[in-house]
């Protein structure tokens, strides 16, 4: 069974296409403006062993956080799609993830029902990225909590994430997209055990077309 959803949405604010294959090899194809968050995609994707498509554009003149909430979205919208019924699924997931002086916990349940904890311990200063950069843009790292925010309400995921320790941004929020990679990776595997029972008493998980979902 192929596990491939792909999303085209579309607002006065935004314009996303996202392409998402769970069993993929962590190939990513990203046509997205803000430099950082692509190179947070593109980690995401390397370690979920999710094969990504991106393409990605907004009103940057106001500022980040339209575009990076609305892919938060539509990744989202793309995983609760190509899970379907969650047959057979593991449901959930946990990753303790080191990266030099930073250490990001996550685990995910993907119980249908969106709820998220976040302590990412960020300083709040921007990112700066130097000037003579292909496409220079200073990262908005409080948008950081609204990709998740939208990414739980839209996928239908229970999502605990939060930095142990740390010094520099770059790593903490590296280290939490690893870690919350490698969280859902685990918790979208096949159960070799249970592989034609859904993965909860109540005899169903909600999927995409769940009452509550953004769409």
């Amino acid at each position: 069974m192929n596990r491939i959803a792909e999303i085209k949405r579309k607002t006065k604010e935004t314009d996303i296409y996202i392409k998402l294959n769970l069993d993929g090899t962590g190939d990513a194809k990203l046509d997205y403006p803000v430099g950082f968050m692509s190179h947070m995609l593109n980690t995401f994707a390397r370690h979920g062993l999710f094969d990504i498509e991106v393409s990605a554009m907004g009103d940057l003149e106001v500022d980040q956080h339209h575009l990076v909430e609305d892919t938060g979205i539509v990744l989202g919208q793309c995983f609760a799609k190509a899970l379907g019924d969650k047959k057979g699924i593991k449901r959930n997931g946990s990753c303790l993830f080191p990266m030099d002086e930073c250490l990001a916990r996550a685990a995910a349940d993907l119980s249908g029902r969106p709820f998220l904890y976040f302590d990412g311990q960020l300083c709040g200063s921007p990112i700066i990225s130097m000037p003579d950069a292909a496409a220079p843009s200073d990262f908005q790292t409080d948008v950081i909590e609204d990709f998740w925010q939208a990414f739980v309400s839209s996928c239908g995921c229970n999502l605990h994430l939060e930095v142990i320790r740390g010094r520099s941004d770059h790593h903490k929020i590296e280290a939490m997209f690893k870690a919350a990679a490698r969280a859902l990776r685990a918790a979208c595997e096949y159960d070799e055990r249970a592989k034609n029972i859904i993965p909860s008493t109540k005899g169903f998980l909600p999927g995409f077309d769940s009452p509550g979902v953004l769409v």
